[in-house]
């Protein structure tokens, strides 16, 4: 692991908490346009709790490490996408032959990593993670306005889609 990554001060962990929180914003912002619970607020939250959550392993692992303790920071990605994952999972509800908040569960999802990559200073990263998950979330609606749908369960695309 880069050292130089693990050394920080305070205006490079404001930076990496700032950008996470910016990111999930971002990211949050088609939910809340389409009035899902989970909108600008909660990716906000996700992906800056992430953020400070991989920037404190990170600490931990600079402070606690030698001869005698070598920690593991890769520990807390795990922990992070099992936790989100249990919670995004908890956002899908099936109703009929419809499934719901599908994408919201998958975009809370990307917060997260977007959080954790933003805490481990990945910012290249950060930024094509943010650009490719706006491109699905808003180029990609706009353009299904041009794609027929064939729906089996009689149901427009909008009322049953993973939204």
């Amino acid at each position: 692991m880069d050292p130089a990554a693990i050394d920080l001060g305070i205006g490079q962990m404001a930076l990496r908490l700032g950008l996470a929180t910016l990111v999930g914003a971002a990211l949050g912002f088609d939910r809340e346009v389409r009035g899902h619970a989970a909108g600008i607020r909660t990716h906000a939250m996700v992906a800056l709790s992430s953020a400070v959550i991989t920037v404190s392993a990170l600490l931990i692992f600079t402070e606690l490490r030698g001869s005698h303790a070598q920690p593991d920071p890769l520990r807390v990605v795990q922990g992070l996408a099992q936790a989100i994952g249990f919670i995004a999972a908890g956002l899908i509800f099936v109703r009929g032959n419809a499934v719901h908040n599908l994408t919201t569960a998958a975009n809370i999802w990307l917060a997260t990593a977007v959080g954790i990559a933003c805490g481990a200073g990945q910012l290249v990263l950060v930024v094509l993670a943010a650009l490719f998950g706006l491109l699905l979330t808003t180029a990609l609606q706009i353009a299904k306005r041009w794609i027929p749908m064939v729906r089996s369960d009689g149901a427009d695309e909008e009322d049953s889609s993973p939204d």
